[in-house]
């Protein structure tokens, strides 16, 4: 397993969380359209990355302080440990997706992603980063065709794995896309892209730079890529990404503690502001879900002893939202 040097992931995480959260997340008011889904066990869980089964309605839910990947079943109020800690070597859990065929992606932003059956709880396959460069795998995404595409945050490309890949059961993560040429400049091992999505014909995906505020866009025919038309707004701040099939765009901005919602046009090419939630009860959302009537957003109080940087305070229990109306 490939780890980042202590000098890069420092560096990583006061970028990821870009200063202390604000005075006003740290009162208890909160909006009435927000309530709690379900509470995940554990005294420092941090939760960062989730995922929803639409075969079964289960929700997964990533820890990024020790990797534990917990499952919650409908009706529960409470989450239960899938994977625990330390499950194949596995040192954070950050990005979570369930493919068409119900298997369990989960992203460890030191070493690469695994696949798991999600009935027997088993590994089916792993992929790596190859090499010792500093390296921060974050999110990703599934396209029709059955590929999976990563970000990272440190190197600034897109990593994919193909279904092949996928049947051979392991290999390095290499590069697909290198965005690096397009971001806006930064520091050197400076973070930027976060969350990843895919329209669900397969055309493009959309990743975030977090830092910046800017989406881009990368067409999977031609290998373009472009910045996303925001329409004179940003998304800074922005972490996780959901997008749903009629084109509205839903994302987390962490340390804002806000939920926004846009409109894409067609191709993608442009997006439209629609809605805008900010309330302290959101406690650095990460990532959000969106399912029929709610979107499940993740509290991770990473500013509660956790790896927000300064980061001070107890975090109270974790607990993923429910959101109506974004």
């Amino acid at each position: 397993m490939k780890l980042l040097t202590t000098t890069a992931l420092t560096a990583t995480l006061t970028l990821v969380c870009l200063g202390a959260a604000p005075a006003s997340a740290r009162s208890q008011s909160a909006d009435a359209r927000i309530s709690t889904a379900f509470s995940i066990p554990g005294a420092k869980v941090y939760p960062e990355g989730i995922a929803t089964d639409p075969r079964t309605h289960t929700v997964y839910v990533g820890s990024y302080a020790d990797g534990t990947v917990y499952r919650t079943r409908p009706g529960r109020t409470e989450a239960e440990v899938f994977l625990p800690s330390g499950t194949d070597g596995r040192r954070t859990a950050n990005g979570l997706r369930v493919d068409a065929l119900g298997r369990l992606w989960v992203t460890d932003s030191t070493a690469g992603v695994a696949v798991y059956d999600t009935a027997t709880g088993s590994r089916l396959a792993h992929f790596e980063v190859a090499g010792t460069a500093a390296h921060f795998v974050n999110d990703l995404t599934i396209t029709p065709d059955g590929a999976a595409y990563l970000t990272d945050s440190i190197r600034g490309v897109i990593y994919r794995v193909t279904p092949e890949q996928l049947a051979a059961g392991s290999g390095p993560l290499t590069p697909a896309y290198d965005l690096s040429p397009a971001l806006r400049p930064r520091p050197a091992g400076g973070f930027s892209l976060n969350g990843i999505v895919s329209d669900r014909a397969g055309r493009y995906l959309l990743t975030v730079d977090m830092p910046e505020g800017d989406l881009y866009r990368v067409d999977l025919t031609t290998g373009t890529v472009s910045r996303v038309d925001l329409g004179g707004r940003d998304m800074k701040a922005a972490d996780g990404l959901a997008l749903s099939p009629d084109g509205t765009l839903r994302v987390a901005h962490n340390t804002t503690n806000t939920l926004t919602r846009w409109q894409l046009t067609a191709n993608g090419t442009r997006a439209r502001l629609t809605r805008t939630i900010t309330d302290p009860s959101l406690q650095i959302p990460t990532t959000l879900a969106h399912t029929p009537g709610r979107t499940l957003v993740v509290r991770s109080q990473f500013d509660k002893g956790g790896p927000l940087t300064p980061s001070t305070g107890t975090p109270t229990t974790f607990t993923v939202a429910a959101v109506r109306g974004l």
